[in-house]
């Protein structure tokens, strides 16, 4: 098993940064992907941004593209999302996810584990 905890998450103003950070125990060996989510109140859950160890693949939705970078430490399997520019339209739970086999995806069923989430707030 692998367990993964969100860090980072906050409140701040429209066009500020916020950085999460998401850290993973366990079988950590075995992550071949790690990706962030994001849910907001009366939505589905939707991808974010993933990144996978093998060739350093990067994913983003496009609603981020430019705005968010993922980045993480293969060895640690920790990653990172530093987000600029934030806008009232990112305020979510964002969930860190990993998944065992597999690149990038945008789907949330691909992933095997998930964290418990922290909570995103930009106000306009």
């Amino acid at each position: 098993q692998v367990q993964l905890v969100e860090s980072g998450g906050g409140y701040v103003q429209a066009g500020d940064s916020l950085r999460l950070s998401c850290a993973s125990s366990g079988r950590t060996f075995s992550i071949y992907t790690m990706a962030w989510f994001r849910q907001a109140p009366g939505k589905e859950r939707e991808f974010v941004a993933a990144v996978s160890w093998s060739g350093g693949i990067r994913d983003y939705a496009d609603s981020v593209k430019g705005r968010f970078t993922i980045s993480g430490d293969n060895a640690k399997n920790t990653v990172h999302l530093q987000m600029n520019s934030m806008k009232p339209e990112d305020t979510a739970v964002y969930y860190c996810a990993a998944r065992r086999r597999g690149y990038t995806s945008y789907r949330a069923g691909d992933y095997d584990y998930w964290g418990q989430g922290t909570q995103v707030t930009v106000s306009s």
